[in-house]
């Protein structure tokens, strides 16, 4: 794995599932990681034991997504509390599924607040430190679905179809001042939410995958380390897809 000693990083959503084995990826890397996440007292767990198992001088930043106050004072804390900030991954999200006729307005708002408007707030607000830094990283977690459609997830999808051109577009914009930006589009990963799921259900799923498994939480951490290293200087603009096959896209 690459080096990612001497750097700042703050990951959001940082205490589920992807979000924790994120973090862990980079810390077991050398990063410095800020914990950000709306819950509190499961984030000052998680950072706990992330110290505890992998070392470090980890830090826990309590933000809200949905509350725009919060999601602009979360750059200048991470400033204050850890001096600099090198990697900026963009992973807190959430579901409000419906099919579109059904959909209520605040169904959709949320999804788009969250996980459309707050990652372009986030990204802004890094490129200034980034910019004077003349290194930066940003990584943003989408999805299979945003590129491949998912019924009665409208909202979602187009929220994270949304962030891949953003990040494009992001890239595009900062990429002569040594930043880059890209995009971790996880499949199916084993977590808790499908964990939930019944045995006919996983297997119906895994038959869909041509690894025939579900990934791990440690294989979008892995890309997010690979992009998040100095080594992937000329790596920008892009998805990489962690999907184990189930949908080969370019």
């Amino acid at each position: 794995m690459f080096s990612l000693s001497g750097m700042n990083a703050l990951v959001t959503g940082a205490s589920g599932g992807i979000g924790s084995a994120i973090a862990i990826a980079l810390a077991k890397q050398g990063a410095r990681v800020a914990l950000s996440g709306s819950n509190g007292q499961k984030l000052r767990g998680f950072r706990e034991q992330l110290i505890e198992e992998h070392g470090g001088d980890h830090v826990e930043i309590t933000c809200n997504l949905s509350d725009t106050t919060q999601v602009e004072e979360l750059i200048p804390a991470t400033l204050d509390t850890m001096g600099g900030i090198d990697i900026l991954v963009n992973n807190a999200g959430i579901t409000r599924d419906n099919l579109a006729m059904r959909m209520k307005d605040d169904e959709w708002d949320d999804v788009i607040r969250i996980n459309l408007e707050a990652t372009f707030r986030l990204m802004r607000a890094s490129a200034r430190p980034m910019m004077k830094a003349r290194f930066g990283r940003i990584i943003n977690i989408t999805s299979v679905v945003g590129a491949t459609g998912n019924p009665g997830q409208m909202n979602y999808i187009a929220a994270k179809a949304g962030v891949t051109g953003m990040t494009k577009s992001f890239a595009q914009e900062v990429a002569s001042r040594g930043i880059t930006a890209n995009c971790v589009a996880p499949g199916f990963i084993r977590t808790a939410m499908t964990a939930a799921l019944d045995e006919k259900q996983t297997d119906t799923i895994n038959a869909k995958i041509p690894a025939g498994k579900m990934g791990e939480g440690d294989d979008i951490g892995a890309a997010v380390a690979y992009l998040g290293s100095r080594e992937a200087g000329y790596v920008t603009g892009q998805t990489i897809h962690v999907n184990g096959g189930m949908a080969m896209l370019s």
